[in-house]
């Protein structure tokens, strides 16, 4: 539910022609948002066979032209490309005489904020900087994820209202990020959501080399629960075999990947290391049990003094009374826990 006061009708903007540069999975998504908001989408742009199915599937009856004929046909254009292209293509359209003055221009670059359309502004152009935080399919059901959508909205102060106007009517909560933290930004989104993918890709292939028939059942409820978890705990939510010190199940663990994942290694590694800080500086976990897990997680090759890594076995701990799971309710740490398309990129 979208609980952002709605801005003053004279603060909204009017209903608009809309054109797309770049027909990846974000433009034609966000055009087609913003038609259901009662504007109208007129032209597209799009390089790839892709790119142009998906045009033809949201945005219907839509002409595909060139990008100087969007910025002709259009009052409000959404530049939707990859990151990396945005600078050239924003200086080449200026540079063309393509841009008019009084035209909206918007990015949905993570990266950058409205500066890299400065090209466009000394051409007249009003600048806005409108990030969804979500991941995009380039299909229909986009449309949908947007409500409720958190979007990186950068401006100059004077367009501000009329940025955060945009974003509500395609469903979205407007989040306001100075220019010069849109890198830091970026970078927090692609590290919870695009290492996320990759991390259970990792998991899921993992699972059936060990004989798991559906990786993607038995990883649902419990990476459900610890992402819940994770979200309102914070780093309360910590547990497994790093948080509670547990060093042979460690070095098993890296004996293991080694023989059946060695690409897998490393990442277990540095993951395993962030979380071992994140858990001391927590007080999670205990510093008795800190310097062997750390030296396993040195060492890299399952083995070290005082743990059999190949089978996992922990060693004495030379104190008394602690339980290596630290938690017995928990016993074995389970219970507590925007690519690029083409030329026409993805905004995550």
């Amino acid at each position: 539910m979208n609980t952002t006061p709605q801005p003053d009708p004279k603060d909204r903007p009017a209903r608009l022609t809309v054109g797309v540069v770049g027909a990846g999975r974000v433009g034609p998504a966000l055009a087609a948002s913003l038609q259901l908001a009662g504007h109208r989408p007129v032209a597209v742009s799009g390089v790839s066979d892709a790119s142009r199915r998906r045009a033809a599937e949201l945005l219907p009856d839509v002409p595909l032209v060139s990008p100087a004929e969007v910025l002709r046909r259009a009052e409000l254009v959404l530049l939707t490309v990859p990151d990396d292209a945005l600078p050239g293509l924003v200086t080449g359209l200026a540079e063309t005489g393509s841009v008019r003055p009084g035209q909206l221009l918007v990015h949905t670059s993570g990266r950058y904020g409205a500066r890299v359309l400065d090209p466009a502004l000394r051409a007249g152009a009003l600048p806005l900087a409108l990030h969804p935080a979500m991941t995009f399919t380039g299909t229909p059901v986009d449309v949908q994820r947007l409500a409720g959508c958190s979007f990186g909205v950068t401006a100059p102060e004077e367009l501000r209202l009329a940025a955060e106007a945009l974003v509500i009517e395609m469903g979205g909560e407007p989040e306001w990020i100075a220019e010069d933290k849109r890198p830091l930004y970026h970078a927090a989104l692609a590290l919870g959501a695009n290492h996320l993918v990759t991390l259970v890709a990792q998991s899921m292939e993992l699972l059936r080399t060990a004989g798991v028939e559906a990786p993607d059942r038995m990883l649902g409820p419990l990476l459900g629960a610890s992402l819940d978890n994770a979200l309102r705990s914070g780093d309360a939510a910590l547990t497994g075999p790093v948080a509670r010190g547990d060093a042979g199940t460690v070095a098993a663990h890296i004996v293991e990947l080694r023989a059946y994942a060695p690409q897998a290694v490393a990442g277990y590694l540095a993951m395993a290391r962030a979380t071992a800080d994140r858990a001391l500086d927590h007080g999670l976990l205990k510093a008795e049990l800190a310097e062997d897990l750390l030296g396993v997680l040195a060492d890299g090759t399952g083995t070290t003094g005082g743990t059999e890594g190949a089978t996992g076995t922990t060693r004495a701990t030379g104190t008394t009374g602690t339980d290596s799971t630290d938690d017995p309710d928990d016993p074995d740490g389970t219970g507590g826990t925007g690519g690029t398309d083409g030329p026409e990129g993805d905004a995550r």
